[in-house]
């Protein structure tokens, strides 16, 4: 039976992932904290404002994703496609690095306050955005417009011209046309779009904490809060619950409004050069506001790196160093406690390491049985989609609960990192591999075995070398995951075992310019190899690959 290809990874997700939430639930609901008013008091605070946040964030992605989206299924332009590609690298990149961009391009010591300071002779910086509502809402709107231009410029790209041209032909001028034609076709694909970057919103972690701070405290930040630093797990129980039937909630509604999107692909929409002056001044714009947004907090960071501000005048002389890289292996105050960050980046290399053997291991047998699914298969498949709507923090959490008590205390462990990584990257395995796998020519096999070549000889002449690109498609996936994730690690590392993105954690939250800048070095680290990540990605993906 095809059972015993998913028994090790439903073993695994058992073990680490509804054991944890069932022992979130069960301390809830027996703690007496659990619903008392300040529970309470706190859960429908954090509940609110990050509906509140949410929304914001999903209203201002779709002001800036909307005429993307349509500039891109519309027109053609010179550097469509390298623009293209610039918007979807944010996505991808972990929160400390987008934070830390953010801060090198908008922070005290960044290079617009640098650039004003410098220009107007000013003694203190006058642009004071970071640690406020506006810096969540910006980086939102930088990490999930790519969501919008891709599902909606895709629905706008298939769109059938024909009806748009017969609405012309009966009457209708361009705004009727697009209400009463287009629109409407196109309304599934916007509120699908909308619910996922919504769902990004609601369990948005990193990037509330390190450019919004404490006081902005959404449910994630909350668990955290009341997790790490008020040690008030009963709350954290109940705040997690809350996030848990929420996400359940958005995620059903939005896997309703994905079955409705359904494109008219008779005649897919042309593109065409931009001709009127309005087009042009149109597509100009846009251009520039992609530009800004995307490109801008990316260069700001390694330039920021490299750059050393003299004295605390701040702005008069500016001098390119190396510095800030070398203090990563040095420990200039002489703290026997210290850590130095070199060692958080190989932490962070042998965790991903360790999450691409098991997240191979675990999803291989998966997605060859998925690669010619049985109504089991079908029924099995959403089990391992499940981690992916689900908070990293509220793993942690539950990792921290379920795992301090013997036979099975692994808090102190450095190996619950790489296992709550697994957790989080093994649905993007599992999807990448199984388009590769269903497309091996059952013909190739048969005239293998015809020739006599074994079942292993077999795998490894016709099977291995179609599959490869796959694979490393795969692999990189759950190694650049693992390289950037921030919410379940920082409730799990411990100080002696700090990744790269708990290192900038820490490097941001202290004072100093020695400070700041090892954390720009960092994060510049971590954004070039995520970013090399996703170059291969892109380079290796099979075609059908559903990430």
């Amino acid at each position: 039976m095809k059972i015993k290809f998913w028994l090790p990874a439903l073993l695994f997700l058992a073990l680490f992932f509804f054991y944890p939430l069932v022992k979130i639930l069960a301390l809830g609901v027996n703690s007496p904290d659990f619903l008392a008013l300040t529970s309470l008091k706190v859960a429908t605070g954090s509940l609110g404002f990050t509906l509140y946040q949410a929304l914001l964030s999903m209203l201002f992605t779709l002001v800036i994703g909307l005429p993307a989206a349509y500039i891109f299924a519309r027109y053609d332009f010179h550097g469509k496609s390298i623009l293209r590609a610039l918007t979807a690298v944010p996505f991808m990149l972990p929160t400390v690095v987008v934070a830390a961009g953010f801060n090198a391009l908008l922070g005290t010591h960044g290079w617009l306050n640098i650039t004003l300071m410098s220009a107007f002779s000013l003694e203190t910086p006058p642009i004071d955005i970071l640690y406020s509502l506006k810096a969540i809402l910006l980086a939102h709107v930088f990490y999930n417009t790519t969501i919008v231009i891709r599902i909606v410029g895709n629905a706008l790209s298939q769109l059938d011209p024909r009806l748009n041209n017969a609405a012309r032909l009966l009457g209708a001028n361009r705004w009727q046309a697009f209400w009463r034609v287009t629109f409407p076709i196109l309304r599934p694909a916007i509120f699908s779009a909308s619910l996922l970057v919504f769902l990004f919103d609601f369990t948005s972690f990193g990037v509330i904490l390190l450019l919004g701070g404490a006081k902005f405290a959404t449910l994630e930040v909350e668990i955290y809060l009341q997790t790490l630093y008020y040690l008030n797990l009963p709350v954290a129980a109940l705040l997690s619950i809350i996030q848990l039937l929420c996400t359940l909630v958005f995620s059903i509604l939005y896997s309703k409004m994905l079955t409705r999107t359904k494109y008219q692909k008779s005649a897919k929409m042309p593109t065409r050069r931009v001709k009127s002056t309005p087009e042009k001044l149109f597509l100009i714009f846009s251009i520039i506001i992609l530009i800004g947004l995307f490109l801008l907090p990316m260069l700001a960071l390694p330039l920021r790196s490299v750059t050393q501000i003299d004295g605390d005048r701040g702005t008069r002389d500016l001098s390119l160093s190396a510095d800030y890289y070398r203090e990563l292996f040095v420990n200039s105050r002489g703290s026997r406690f210290y850590v130095p960050p070199i060692t958080a980046a190989k932490n962070s290399l042998q965790y991903a390491a360790i999450t691409v053997f098991l997240s191979l291991l675990l999803g291989f047998p998966v997605a060859a049985s998925l690669a010619k699914p049985t109504r089991l298969d079908r029924l099995l498949d959403p089990l391992l989609m499940l981690p992916l709507g689900s908070s990293a923090v509220t793993l942690g959490l539950g990792f921290i609960i379920s795992f301090s008590k013997p036979p099975l205390n692994w808090v102190a462990s450095p190996w619950l990192i790489p296992l709550a990584h697994t957790m989080i990257a093994l649905p993007f395995v599992i999807r990448a591999l199984q388009p590769a796998l269903a497309n091996i020519p059952q013909r190739y096999r048969e005239a293998s075995a015809m020739l006599g070549a074994s079942p292993l000889r077999t795998w490894f002449e016709i099977d291995f070398p179609i599959i490869l690109r796959a694979i490393l498609s795969a692999a990189t996936f759950a190694f650049t995951v693992s390289l950037g994730e921030f919410g379940a690690t920082s409730l799990l590392a411990r100080p002696e075992y700090p990744t790269i993105p708990t290192a900038i954690y820490r490097f941001l939250s202290q004072p100093g310019a020695l400070n700041y800048g090892q954390a720009m070095a960092m994060a510049t680290i971590l954004m070039l190899l995520t970013t090399l990540g996703i170059l291969v990605i892109e380079r290796v993906r099979v075609a059908g690959a559903e990430w």
